[in-house]
């Protein structure tokens, strides 16, 4: 009895001693992540080792902690050890042990549990901790029977490895305890508490964030390592909110609203899974996401955030959708289409453009696909033939997005065919009496871009050159077909007379011809008799008129003159009669022509001469072209005409060179623009020519020769090799003259840089 007294004396001690030990060990390692194991009771198993220090002569074990469900979970429950019966004795220092480890990377910090016992002559119940040095710290000790089941709690500072409860022989090894009569010791519902202070190392990956832009469903893939308790349950977080929650399968009851591990390691060590991430209901732009994880004593270990990107919202329209050239009738099957990206804000970049061309009869190109971030062309387009066919553009971004709704439409007008033109036939009348009639008409044809213009010219069968007519243009019922109608002179001298007919289709395309619809030749005859006959029945003589013209641009004057890009002429003269006096109050024709290439049409307009007979009109910004002044004649005056005046405009251009300072060996860049007012440029990029001025020979040399894009842009860059001493270089870009330009040659201003060797 003393010694059993003892025995409680010494835990009752021991308790109060360890309870003051959790106190101060919970105010001082509040952070540490621990947790409870619960052990044989709550129908939990044991997760223990037994063994026999006599090699398995003297001592046996026993353990039933899972009563069937519905019992009482304590019922019977036990986890004992007991001596051999008929064995004799066993050696003093001999034991018969349960033990519990903790797991690498955690300690024991508290156990409580029930615990009681059977023990005679010598042997001892002992519960203690296996410490850090492999030793056996005792907490609690038992030498005489008690069979009451009593509880137990001890804390331990620091954490200790293991735990034990052991039936022990206590005497010196010399010495040995009777086994006559049996001996035994049990514990059961035990809760040993588990201190984990070992973080996980969480790491996060995945399509998500494999760099680019995301849309709809992501994949990300996520992994943890831990040394200790092992891995409970993982979150996915995209800008601060959980967007996955993964909970891994651990050894794990619910005990008393508490979550209690079944196992001393309950959970794995190692984990990876997947999730998806719906990136719609993010806002399109930079996101960030990160991943924790935490094991079961509550440490969490989480990623540094990575950054990712999201657009789930196709690209508004193409704005300002266009043709190069303008979206009038093209003769050249090559269309470029050109237009302005909207405005991304957050969203991914344009990444490039579908196209199809739609047309009559069904005609679908398909749907095609130019990629090119930032695209704002479409170039070496096509239409199949001849017509009017569709353009339909719409955008994609980077992330993939497109939508076919957004197109925009620009119509390809396409005509390579010269129209028809034919003089028609003069009046039976007037072929019986071999006289020329007061008219001449052609008529024009077109069935695709329509007629646009045309003029008649003649001549006598004995001369060389060709005499315009002034020729109307009526248009006819039908959108395809018009008509030339030129009067002819009623002074025309006896002779015979060829006529020749010029059509010009919108598109551009030209056709001439000298005959008629039914093939003969376009020509008339006027004999003597007719012409005397006119002359005696004319009421009375016509007084003859002449008219001066000429173009003017500061001090230049005269019947052709040069003037600079974006510079206005001024067109003026006199109208006088035979006498030189001035025929005030006329009306004059000034009809001008734009050189080929150009997008204007010819323009027909009036004036009026002065009281002296003179007029003056400024001439409108544009390209080249050609001037003629015609007065058609009145009651006794006849008709006049000037010949055509040449007005040639040199291209403009933009030039900068950088840097304006360098040395021999150093690049110079060069970069300019093309000026190209009412002229489209040419498809291959307008010809630029950069040239230095050598003053010994006051020339202009060519440096290199590059053609401009679609927008007049250019770039080019040069080295200087063979500079020794200091240099001043002045340089040029020059726009050289092409087939189909409407410019002349043009200059930039010059721009010098400076050159050492």
């Amino acid at each position: 009895m003393s010694r059993t007294g003892s025995g409680f004396a010494r835990i009752a001690v021991l308790g109060v001693a360890l309870a003051l030990a959790l106190l101060l060990l919970g105010a001082r390692e509040a952070q540490a992540g621990k947790y409870a194991v619960a052990q044989c009771g709550w129908y939990v198993g044991a997760d223990a080792s037994w063994a026999d220090t006599t090699g398995g002569a003297k001592f046996r074990q026993d353990g039933w902690c899972v009563p069937p469900a519905g019992q009482d979970p304590f019922n019977g429950v036990h986890l004992k050890s007991f001596t051999r019966e008929g064995q004799g004795t066993v050696s003093g220092t001999r034991f018969g042990r349960w033990r519990w480890e903790a797991p690498a990377g955690t300690a024991i910090s508290q156990v409580r549990g029930t615990w009681w016992h059977a023990l005679h002559d010598g042997m001892e119940h002992r519960i203690g901790v296996g410490t850090w040095g492999g030793g056996f710290d005792v907490f609690a000790a038992a030498s005489a029977t008690d069979t009451a089941l009593r509880e137990f709690v001890a804390g331990f500072n620091p954490p200790q490895p293991a735990l034990e409860s052991r039936l022990l022989c206590a005497r010196l090894e010399s010495k040995w305890c009777s086994l006559d009569r049996g001996s035994w010791v049990g514990v059961r519902a035990l809760t040993i508490t588990v201190q984990d202070d070992h973080w996980p190392v969480a790491s996060i990956g995945g399509d998500v964030l494999t760099g680019g832009w995301r849309r709809g469903g992501q994949n990300v893939a996520f992994w943890g390592a831990d040394t200790g308790s092992g891995l409970r349950l993982s979150e996915t977080f995209v800008d601060g909110g959980r967007v996955n929650l993964t909970e891994y399968g651990c050894a794990k009851a619910l005990i008393g609203s508490e979550w209690r591990a079944t196992a001393m390691r309950p959970c794995s060590l190692g984990i990876g899974g997947n999730a998806t991430i719906d990136t719609t209901r993010f806002s399109d732009g930079p996101h960030s996401a990160h991943h924790c994880i935490a094991d079961f004593a509550g440490n969490v270990g989480c990623t540094p955030a990575h950054g990712f990107l999201v657009d789930n919202n196709p690209p508004a329209h193409p704005r300002k959708l266009t043709l190069a050239g303008g979206e009038e009738w093209h003769r050249t099957n090559d269309f470029d289409a050109l237009w302005t990206n909207p405005d991304q804000g957050a969203a991914s970049p344009i990444g490039g453009a579908f196209w199809r061309i739609e047309g009559p009869a069904g005609y679908d190109s398909g749907v095609r696909y130019a990629a090119g971030r930032g695209r704002t062309t479409l170039e070496n387009l096509a239409a199949p033939r001849v017509g009017v066919f569709t353009l339909r553009v719409w955008l994609r971004d980077e992330a993939g997005n497109e939508a076919p709704g957004t197109a925009v439409d620009v119509p390809l007008r396409f005509d390579e065919v010269a129209p028809g033109i034919a003089f028609e036939r003069a009046p039976d009348t007037v072929a019986a009496e071999d006289a020329l009639p007061e008219v001449v008409r052609a008529q024009v044809d077109d069935a695709h871009s329509g007629p646009e213009s045309g003029q008649i010219h003649y001549r006598r069968i004995e001369a060389e050159q060709w005499t315009e007519l002034p020729t109307k243009f009526e248009r006819g019922s039908e959108a395809s077909t018009a008509h030339l109608v030129a009067r002819l002179p009623e002074t025309l001298p006896a002779g015979t007379y060829l006529f020749r007919a010029e059509g010009l289709d919108r598109a551009g395309n030209t056709a001439t011809t000298t005959r008629r619809a039914d093939g003969t030749e376009m020509s008339l005859r006027r004999r003597v008799a007719v012409v005397e006959a006119r002359r005696a029945s004319a009421p009375r003589p016509q007084a003859k008129t002449r008219l001066f013209a000429r173009l003017r641009w500061r001090r230049q004057s005269g019947p052709a003159v040069t003037i600079p890009f974006g510079g206005t002429a001024v067109l003026s003269g006199r109208l006088i009669d035979a006498d030189g006096a001035g025929l005030g109050g006329r009306e004059l024709r000034v009809v001008s022509r734009p050189s080929r290439g150009a997008l204007s049409r010819p323009s027909v307009r009036t004036i009026g001469t002065g009281p002296q007979g003179g007029f003056r009109l400024p001439l409108p910004v544009g390209p080249s072209r050609r001037v003629t002044v015609n007065y058609r004649g009145d009651d006794g005056l006849e008709p006049s005409r000037r010949p055509a005046l040449a007005l040639r405009v040199r291209s403009g251009l933009l030039f900068r060179a950088a840097p304006h300072t360098l040395r021999t060996g150093e690049l110079v860049r060069f970069h300019g623009r093309v000026r190209a007012a009412g002229a489209p440029l040419p498809r291959r990029g307008k010809l630029v020519a950069i040239q230095y001025y050598e003053s010994a020979a006051r020339r202009w040399r060519p440096v290199l020769v590059t053609r401009s894009d679609h927008d007049g842009r250019f770039r080019a860059r040069y080295r200087f090799r063979y500079v020794s001493g200091m240099a001043s270089i002045r340089l040029r870009a020059v726009a050289l003259a092409e087939e189909r330009w409407p410019y002349v040659p043009g200059a930039s201003r010059p721009v010098t840089v400076e050159v050492s060797g």
